[in-house]
């Protein structure tokens, strides 16, 4: 769909009121081209004007080369003349070079930092080419709300030519509303026939369009901490300026100034700032600026306020507040000190050696506590990997008493997941939905992602156990079919138990977890699971002494890192 704007868009010489009519007939000469259908498109649009542009002759020959090599290379040709002249300010208002990165972002696997990547370099930040063009990309990738968010900003920032873009804008809403009513239609007979099928929704392109943009929104905006405007932000410092030599810059937000002290994570997306509130030292905050807007995460965030128990709710990370602009969105959360667990895995890696076997326990214990309550009450976090669980520490010494019940200093001492920008709320879906998509996340895509089969809570089922796998081995966990005692096959890691391990325990957590998870309620499975670890933590008084000594080890090592 966005390169079929492309080639209708005011700087050529047919002119069509709506774009994506002649979609179809582009699609008729697809079979000429090895390269995927939006490449296809585009290398129409791009043999004109490259014939007398000299840097990007072998650009050209890639795309004309039907080879496997040539269109592997293809990429890296792209990302060579991206580097080489984004920073040269002749090319960056050059609608020309625009066109090098939607080749770019169309060959790459990561779409989304293109996109992030044209905007910080403000390629042609005032042609309405940018936002059409992104807009209905993300549209082809069923990104409804992220495209609805870009046409918005490109009408804020008055690109030109303003008209252009704001019928672009107007003729997106009106698909959209056509498929709500059609997606509405749809969720009732799902109501009124027990034996339609909803197993083809992608929860993370938009899931059904009548839930993201119609049901969500209003929701949202009721919430206490939500603010929006329809203006871009304003602030004496640019947000774009806070890289990582942004210590001791003050932004000031909804009328609160943030002293920032730092970079504490990068995404593609988003970047997440540790700042005091006011310069006092004392409040400590995790400002999270994302853009395009994307209030998504702050909805999971009071999801999780209004289902968590007071008691587990520490598990899960909290949000205070949103700031949502025209151009982004700044979500403030609480701030851990702590680090990471991943951070954990590699003191252990740059040292060596591997995470003994009794903590491994214990923060599967922890981890297969946080999915029951998590999905008990119809939340999936859709991203569970070592990077988004911070260690949490007690506030006291820790007992001998109150490990198996979490209670005492234990309730402080453990995980909180966090990150929840591709958290699902299963209440906006009809009973028993089962989802279709990729998190393209390497290392955590589910067995179900990686056989484009349907799956639900396996998302987080086999993120953990690529938690698991990379404290036991110090990597990333590749499955393997394996004979079963049955005949049959069940899948299992790739690497082998070691011996001096309790074996039984982990082959029966990993084949349980990988092979015919519960689909729809997993309680007793994560329950027996979680049983068998305590059992065996607690069947050797040495076991808990060993835990607390790794514990205030571990706490000492990274907390004076």
């Amino acid at each position: 769909m966005a390169t079929t704007l492309l080639r209708n868009s005011p700087t050529f010489t047919t002119a069509i009121d709506d774009p994506l009519l002649p979609f179809l007939r582009f699609y008729s000469l697809s079979s000429l081209f090895p390269f995927s259908s939006h490449t296809r498109t585009i290398f129409y649009i791009f043999t004109n004007f490259l014939h007398f542009v000299n840097e990007f002759r072998s650009i050209k020959k890639a795309l004309e080369d039907s080879t496997t090599s040539s269109t592997q290379n293809l990429s890296k040709l792209l990302r060579d003349c991206i580097n080489k002249f984004k920073n040269n300010h002749s090319y960056r208002n050059d609608p020309r070079f625009l066109k090098i990165w939607f080749l770019y972002m169309d060959v790459s696997a990561d779409f989304d930092s293109v996109f992030k990547g044209m905007l910080n370099s403000n390629i042609c930040a005032n042609d309405a080419s940018l936002y059409v063009y992104s807009a209905c990309f993300f549209e082809a990738k069923g990104r409804l709300l992220d495209a609805d968010t870009i046409y918005k900003l490109g009408i804020s920032k008055n690109a030109e030519p303003i008209k252009w873009l704001e019928k672009a804008h107007t003729l997106f809403l009106s698909r959209v509303s056509e498929i709500c009513n059609v997606a509405s239609s749809q969720k009732v007979d799902y109501k009124e026939s027990a034996t339609l099928e909803n197993n083809d929704i992608n929860p993370w392109d938009a899931s059904t369009l009548n839930d993201l943009l119609k049901k969500i929104n209003p929701l949202i905006t009721k919430f206490d901490g939500y603010h929006s405007s329809t203006k871009s932000y304003t602030g004496k410092i640019a947000l774009s300026t806070l890289k990582n030599a942004s210590r001791n810059k003050v932004i000031e937000i909804g009328g609160i100034k943030y002293h920032i002290k730092g970079c504490a994570g990068q995404g593609g997306f988003a970047q997440v700032y540790k700042a005091n509130v006011d310069s006092d030292p004392d409040d400590v905050v995790a400002l999270k600026i994302q853009k395009p807007a994307f209030p998504w995460e702050f909805y999971m965030y009071r999801q999780l306020d209004q289902r968590i128990s007071d008691r587990e709710r520490s598990n899960y990370g909290s949000a205070h507040r949103i700031h949502l602009y025209s151009d982004c969105s700044i979500l403030v959360c609480n701030y851990l000190a702590h680090g990471t667990l991943q951070d954990v895995i590699n003191s252990y890696v740059v040292i060596g050696k591997f995470m003994e076997e009794v903590l491994c326990i214990y923060y599967t214990i922890e981890m297969l506590h946080m999915i029951e309550t998590l999905h008990d009450v119809g939340l999936i976090h859709g991203d569970f990997k070592p990077d988004n669980l911070l260690i949490r520490y007690a506030r006291g010494n820790l007992t001998e008493d109150g490990l198996l019940d979490r209670s005492g200093c234990w309730h402080d001492q453990g995980l909180c997941l966090v990150d929840w920008g591709r958290g699902i709320d299963l209440n906006l879906f009809p009973d028993h939905t089962v989802f279709k998509g990729d998190c393209r996340t390497s290392g955590f895509r589910c067995i179900e992602m990686q056989e484009d089969r349907p799956w639900k809570f396996q998302a987080d089922a086999y993120g953990l156990c690529g938690v698991v796998h990379t404290m036991l081995h110090n990597t990333y966990m590749e499955t393997v079919k394996k004979e079963s005692s049955d005949g049959g096959s069940v899948y299992l890691p790739r690497l082998p138990f070691k011996r001096y391990w309790n074996v039984e325990l982990w082959k029966t957590f990993f084949t349980k977890m990988l092979n015919d998870y519960p689909g729809h309620d997993d309680r007793k499975l994560l329950q027996e699971l979680k049983k068998s670890f305590q059992d065996y933590i607690s069947s050797d008084p040495q076991h808990i002494k060993k835990l607390k000594e790794l514990l205030a080890k571990q706490r000492v090592s990274l907390c004076s890192a």
